[in-house]
């Protein structure tokens, strides 16, 4: 038995062939072989090569309550009777053997961190613990070096050191920003340097209060956006204001600076009772976002900027007018929308499959949930998504064949024995637009040349047409299935 691992380890024997180990008497209580397993003792039975002789080996750990402890100047000391149980077979023939095992283990007082924070700086203190206590301190996720203990300012006596971390300091993460602060929080961990284990972790989170926003009198505003620790893969040089050409001042990896005007980078305008409200929002551009969401888990970033005038004030202004130099109008042209299609978890669309799901098994005629989504800012009322075709193949290239119609002309497929279900799209927090989704039900099959040879996987593609009401142009902009009666559930 070695102390340090914390486990009693008794090897009883050698025995010959036909003796069995039946029982092990502890101190208040008998336990069979099973029982010893498990409550986790490891008893195993050892057979000697090239010999019938046998011998069996027990571990007890130090924490189980068979263990008797004590404690006295510093020192524990752990305590074990046992009895064995053996008989010989196949008489059935008992006999005993009964062990004591004791084992003293110095108390080992781990190093022990704490800390807090003023209006600027976080404060750590480190207690060492025993002495001798070898162990590695990491600020964030760098290793605490004689060069940064002396940035921090460490000082040292024989029994602790303590430090001062900056709020703004690169080991610091920023978790929120709220109207006039930023919440911010430092991870301490002290490190076994020979097994690597963590020994203590430690973190401390405090609201110190920044300029993130400045209104001047003359109507330059000026903003300031931080990188948050739930969006890591965010690059800040990429923000801009709502006018996407209205980039920062100066970035960096952490840090975003803009400076604008009341009537510039789409800056809006709102009276209110005695104040005229600006407000602007700093988030990715359109384009940037969407490939963001595609690749990456992380939350939208969106940052409002507000600025507030007093209009109880009187002003003299001059200013002109001139006519009109021609009519706004829109040109007709071809472009790029995005299109998603997603499959939900259930008939409620709340929660859908990851990219990383997917292939997905389902038992043949399992309800399959999809949503098919257009992807844009536009809160227009008037454009609509609807869905042309679907269908399924057995391969990738949604021309290759066969292929299994489930939406022909928006209307499903006559033929089909176990026809779509198409949902109805509420608004709710995640759909602002329900005429810019789809939703229909299918039943899980597969693509069969008879009843042994059954496809292993399908994939869905679907046509769709985006619509616009002020502009009908007939076929299934008219609306989901024009010349049939639909399935519609919900």
């Amino acid at each position: 038995t070695l102390p340090e691992e914390g486990v009693f380890k008794v090897l009883l024997g050698p025995f010959g062939s036909d003796v069995a180990l039946m029982n092990i008497t502890f101190s208040s209580e008998v336990l069979s072989v099973a029982d010893c397993n498990v409550r986790g003792f490891n008893v195993l039975e050892h057979m000697f090569p090239n010999s019938s002789s046998k011998a069996f080996t027990v571990e007890v750990p130090f924490t189980d309550r068979a263990v008797l402890q004590m404690r006295e100047m510093g020192i524990t000391v752990y305590s074990l009777h046992m009895t064995f149980g053996l008989v010989v077979l196949p008489e059935f023939a008992p006999f005993s053997h009964t062990a004591y095992l004791e084992a003293k283990l110095v108390d080992i007082i781990p190093p022990f961190v704490s800390g807090g924070c003023d209006y600027q700086n976080f404060y750590v203190l480190v207690k060492y613990g025993t002495h001798g206590f070898n162990f590695q301190t990491m600020v964030g996720k760098q290793m605490l070096t004689p060069g940064l203990a002396q940035q921090y300012g460490l000082t040292e006596n024989g029994t602790h050191f303590s430090f001062a971390v900056p709020f703004s300091a690169h080991d610091v993460v920023f978790e929120a920003v709220e109207s006039s602060s930023i919440r911010s929080r430092l991870d301490v961990v002290l490190k076994n340097p020979e097994t690597n284990e963590n020994i203590k972790e430690f973190s401390v989170a405090c609201n110190f209060l920044s300029t993130l926003t400045e209104c001047f009198s003359n109507g330059t505003m000026t903003a300031l956006a931080v990188k948050l620790e739930s969006v890591p893969g965010l690059n800040t040089s990429q923000l801009t204001l709502k006018d996407p050409t209205c980039g920062p001042s100066y970035s960096d990896d952490r840090y975003a600076y803009f400076v604008f005007t009341g009537n510039s980078c789409g800056t809006t305008r709102k009276f209110l009772s005695n104040v005229m409200l600006y407000e602007n929002e700093i988030s990715l551009p359109d384009e940037m976002e969407i490939k963001r969401e595609l690749t990456s888990d992380e939350p939208v970033y969106e940052l409002k900027v507000s600025c507030y005038y007093d209009i109880n004030k009187t002003q003299a202004v001059a200013f002109h007018t001139r006519p009109r130099r021609s009519e706004p109008y829109a040109e007709n042209a071809r472009g790029e929308l995005q299109v998603v299609m997603r499959l939900a978890l259930d008939d409620s669309y709340s929660m859908f499959h990851r990219v990383e799901d997917y292939p997905i098994a389902k038992y043949l005629q399992q309800p399959l949930y999809f949503e098919v989504e257009l992807l844009m800012r536009s809160k227009n009322p008037k454009l609509s998504l609807e869905l042309e075709n679907c269908w399924a193949t057995l391969d990738e290239d949604r021309m290759s064949q066969p292929r299994w119609n489930l939406i022909i002309n928006g209307c499903v497929n006559p033929v089909d024995p176990h026809q779509v279900i198409f949902h109805p799209v509420w608004a709710d927090a995640r759909v602002q637009n329900p005429s810019h989704l789809k939703r229909f039900e299918v039943q899980m099959f597969a693509f069969a040349e008879d009843k042994d040879n059954l496809s292993r996987q399908l994939f869905v593609h679907c046509d769709v047409v985006i619509c616009d009401a002020r502009n009908n142009l007939g076929g299934v902009c008219r609306g989901q299935c024009s010349n049939q009666e639909n399935k519609i559930k919900g």
